[in-house]
């Protein structure tokens, strides 16, 4: 095993537990950006496999990755804007 190696499994048990936690509880900015920290831990890891393995294509993957996630993050914001997944949506009541 070396260096690299190392360096992802101490990513993947270290950092990907408290992402899941964080995408997985509170409030939907929370969540989302738990999901956005994970896409960045992802990158890394599929970053420090190209190096560990010596295989080009792992580094293409973590570049596009790193690429679309940020995007992804964005789409899931305009998705999620202006609105409360908390609070019942009380636009479509009418008043009496």
């Amino acid at each position: 095993m070396n260096a690299w190696l190392l360096a992802i499994a101490v990513l993947l048990t270290l950092a990907m537990p408290l992402c899941m936690g964080a995408t997985a509880r509170g409030t939907a900015v929370e969540r989302l950006a738990g999901l956005n920290l994970a896409t960045t831990v992802v990158t890394a890891v599929l970053l420090l496999t190209a190096q560990g393995f010596g295989r080009s294509s792992f580094a293409d993957l973590g570049l596009v990755l790193a690429v679309l996630g940020p995007a992804g993050t964005l789409v899931f914001a305009r998705f999620l804007g202006g609105r409360s997944i908390e609070t019942p949506d009380t636009s479509t009541r009418r008043e009496a």
